[in-house]
């Protein structure tokens, strides 16, 4: 089937642009989510245990790794305040430029940015280069073009990924999914996500009331336990996927 007609469609000026102006706004009004409080963290805290040397890109205030001794890289001028306010190491920089050395992270965490970037293959591209070999890889990608929503037009998304499009881009980049599980916390009721979307548009500093007080904190409440399974698994009515991968250098070809 193909893709929305808007999807991939704006450039990446315009992308940044969007995801500035929502992201800044709402991290300037929002609380710093401590990474424990993620279902993710039972994971991420042993592969970080493992991995002194760990990048998370774009967390905003949702870091997912260990604040103490990760490196995190945000666009956001507000996210940044704030994770140094709590101790952590951040950079400004975007997925496209990562302002780091190659080959220099063990752990690789780049979640809910990949549908937001216009050239994912230089985004998958740049993640690769600051890879060491067999780092662990832990990306988010929505999927099936046809669930296109509104509401991934209103945060700024720029695509989701058919499963065999996303495991053969990752792979074309030497990236191999070990495993993956079903993620991410957005309402099921399309009238919800609506009506959200009207208050931060009409109604920003009641939205955040009601965002920092009730549903961030309903939604950590209510998470699943991430059931982990091989590859992609069934992906059928999945909306999102979290993918643990590993990273094998691909050979480029010599001439």
């Amino acid at each position: 089937m193909p893709e929305p007609p808007h999807a991939d469609s704006r450039s990446d000026a315009e992308l940044i642009r969007t995801n500035r102006g929502f992201y800044e706004s709402l991290w300037a009004q929002a609380k710093l989510i401590a990474p424990e409080r993620f279902n993710t963290w039972s994971l991420l805290h042993e592969l970080a245990d493992a991995a002194p040397r760990r990048l998370e890109v774009a967390p905003g205030l949702r870091p997912r790794l260990p604040l103490r001794g990760t490196c995190f890289v945000d666009l956001s001028h507000a996210a940044l305040r704030r994770l140094h306010a709590s101790g952590a190491g951040a950079v400004h920089g975007m997925i496209g430029a990562l302002p780091c050395a190659d080959a220099s992270f063990d752990l690789v965490c780049a979640l809910d940015i990949l549908e937001h970037v216009a050239d994912d293959d230089g985004a998958l591209a740049e993640l690769a280069r600051v890879a060491a070999p067999g780092a662990s890889v832990l990306l988010s990608v929505p999927l099936h073009p046809a669930a296109w929503t509104a509401f991934d037009d209103f945060v700024g998304h720029c695509r989701r990924y058919e499963p065999a499009q996303i495991a053969a881009r990752l792979a074309r980049h030497g990236f191999v999914i070990e495993r993956s599980a079903v993620y991410g916390m957005q309402p099921k009721s399309s009238r919800l996500l609506e009506l959200g979307q009207w208050y931060l548009t009409h109604r920003r500093e009641r939205a955040m009331w009601w965002y920092n007080r009730v549903f961030m904190p309903l939604g950590l409440r209510f998470q699943k336990p991430l059931r982990w399974r091989d590859g992609l698994g069934d992906t059928d009515g999945v909306d999102e996927l979290l993918l643990r991968c590993r990273y094998h250098p691909v050979a480029t070809p010599s001439h």
